[in-house]
């Protein structure tokens, strides 16, 4: 291949200059491109980015210009493809003011685009591929329009900045976005005097910049997430879009084990979008794994080949449910274990017509005092009261399947809380709602998925804060079984002592089958608990003892009907 490094990419506003490395085949013409944008520095070799991962992907997949969650260019072009890796504005090569996520960040991948369709060495044609950051910024560029966009394959790429990544049911994420903005990207700013030293790549062309210059050029995500909290604050206003204006082909692809990052988005991506070839895949496995491995290379390739290069091989071009089902689901059996590409192998997935499954039934299991579920509300009534915080041990409330129940779609719960006095005449006036779903098999042991790092996760996690708990069921995106909220500053509703309020949960969206004999745990809690791994919610500011502490009281049973509701296939 011919390997063009550091190419120039003007800016329109002239306020900085994108660089971006270029791999095309090596014989002359114009070959449609797939194009990348993204924080993590187009020359750190993924070799050492995650030593570790990348012994794990196929030889094909691996090259020295293999990088973190993006195409491998070696591979791409030997298929016809070029292939342009951008260091977005601020970051590695590229400099500027650094805004990653924002509106800003949007609009110059835009600009790439259109850059990269008018070049003599490209066909016209843009195809955008890439995981988890370089999916997410997919749907938000795809919405722009930009001419020469011809199709996307999102992979494990969230598109709610807010719902899906940094406030899970209005409650800051802080642990991911401080890990992953303290070593992933800052390091990579412009202009960074470490990178080198970190082997985080090279020093930037033009020199570097002092400590206080380095943060005058950006806009730090841990601030930001802490200190707003509302979507109708500038901050978060302006990374809103509309799904809805997305025209081109989408791929997106899920995977059911990234409980706490991007699943949710990939879901809701597919049933926003305005184009009418769009296509929803289930998977599992670590989040760096699947990507790479050579089924799922040949899925990229055949959409591709069909929406870039008019190879059509499946059907794409014919639409959902012609020749590809509209969806692909996976069958979750048994207890395979977790972080095995052996594990995920025993998975099978089919092809369904529609998501959520127009065969779902959504049942009801009511809590019961004596700490399980059943489809008939009690008259009993009981209370349980929970230290907030995280301060007490879980509730647990499980219920046994006498045949082999397939779970597949939204669940949510419905809880009824309230907020005791403290001993000083002071109350609690905010609640945290922590949901976690748990999968044990007959021999009772839990069922461990693929978390997003490797790690041993549950089934599924929800989260609610109770200031927030408005559903807007007017807006055209509320669903019974995806309740909308608007999260607006001026919705707040804080809560007063003694009185009872009913909390409806979103639950992430799953998939799995329960053995006779097997269980479902709906565990109900004031914190984080098992499963969360890097994604915790425990910022100090964010959950305070004065908003927070104290005791919340769950009432299950009589006229407060507490409830799981399952989607039962």
């Amino acid at each position: 291949m011919i390997f063009d490094k550091n190419i120039d990419i003007p800016l329109r506003d002239g306020l900085g200059l994108l660089r971006g490395n270029l791999y095309r085949p090596i014989a002359p013409g114009r070959y449609p491109v797939l194009v990348t944008y993204g924080p993590y520095g187009k020359d750190l070799p993924y070799s050492d980015f995650n030593a570790h991962s990348f012994g794990e992907i196929p030889e094909e997949q691996k090259s020295k210009y293999s990088a973190w969650e993006v195409p491998e260019p070696t591979y791409w072009t030997r298929h016809g493809y070029a292939v342009l890796r951008v260091d977005e504005r601020g970051i590695g090569s590229s400099f500027g003011f650094l805004d990653t996520m924002s509106d800003q960040t949007s609009s110059d991948f835009a600009e790439v685009i259109e850059w990269a369709a008018d070049q003599p060495w490209s066909s016209g044609k843009i195809g955008l591929l890439g995981i988890s950051y370089y999916g997410g910024s997919q749907w938000r560029v795809a919405a722009r329009k930009p001419k020469g966009l011809a199709c996307i394959i999102p992979w494990e790429g969230m598109t709610d900045y807010y719902r899906d990544r940094v406030r899970h049911g209005g409650i800051y994420s802080n642990k991911f976005v401080s890990f992953w903005w303290n070593n992933q990207v800052r390091p990579m700013q412009y202009g960074n005097p470490e990178k080198q030293s970190r082997q985080f790549g090279p020093d930037c062309a033009e020199g570097a910049r002092t400590a206080d210059q380095l943060v005058e050029r950006r806009r730090d995500q841990t601030i930001d997430n802490r200190d707003h909290r509302y979507l109708d604050e500038q901050y978060h206003d302006s990374r809103v879009y509309q799904l809805s204006d997305i025209e081109v082909p989408v791929l997106s692809v899920a995977n059911l084990g990234g409980i706490m990052l991007h699943l949710r988005g990939n879901v809701v991506g597919y049933l926003e979008a305005g184009t009418p070839n769009k296509w929803l895949y289930f998977i599992s496995g670590r989040h760096d794994l699947p990507f790479y491995l050579p089924h799922y290379v040949e899925l990229q390739k055949s959409f591709l080949d069909a929406w870039l290069q008019d190879k059509d091989n499946r059907g794409w071009k014919l639409g959902p449910n012609v020749k590809v089902p509209a969806v692909s689901v996976l069958e979750r059996r048994g207890n395979p274990g977790h972080n095995s590409n052996e594990a995920e192998a025993t998975y099978t997935s089919r092809g369904e017509a529609e998501w959520p499954l127009a065969r779902t039934r959504y049942t009801k299991f009511h809590l019961q005092p004596d700490l399980t579920l059943s489809e008939t509300s009690s008259t009993e009534s009981k209370t349980f009261p929970l230290e907030a915080l995280g301060k007490s041990e879980p509730l647990q409330f499980e219920v046994t399947f006498d045949k082999e129940t397939e779970i597949a779609g939204h669940p949510l719960m419905s809880l009824a809380y309230s907020v005791e006095r403290r001993e000083d005449g002071t109350h609690p006036k905010d609640i945290d709602v922590f949901v976690t779903l748990r999968h044990i098999d007959p021999q009772g042991q839990e069922v461990f998925y693929t978390g997003t790092a490797g790690d041993p996760v549950p089934l599924c996690k929800g989260w609610l804060r109770a200031s927030v708990r408005k559903i807007n069921e007017q807006s055209p995106r509320h669903r019974d079984w995806l309740p909308h909220r608007d999260y607006l500053s001026t919705e707040v509703d804080y809560l007063k002592p003694d009185v009872v309020y009913v909390l409806v949960v979103e639950i992430w969206p799953t998939a799995c089958i329960v053995a006779p004999g097997g269980k479902i745990i709906a565990e109900v809690a004031t914190g984080d608990t098992q499963g969360g791994g890097i994604f915790l919610h425990n910022d100090p500011v964010d959950r305070n003892e004065q908003d927070f502490g104290g005791v919340n009281v769950l009432h299950v049973g009589d006229r407060y009907n507490s409830y799981l509701v399952l989607p039962l296939v």
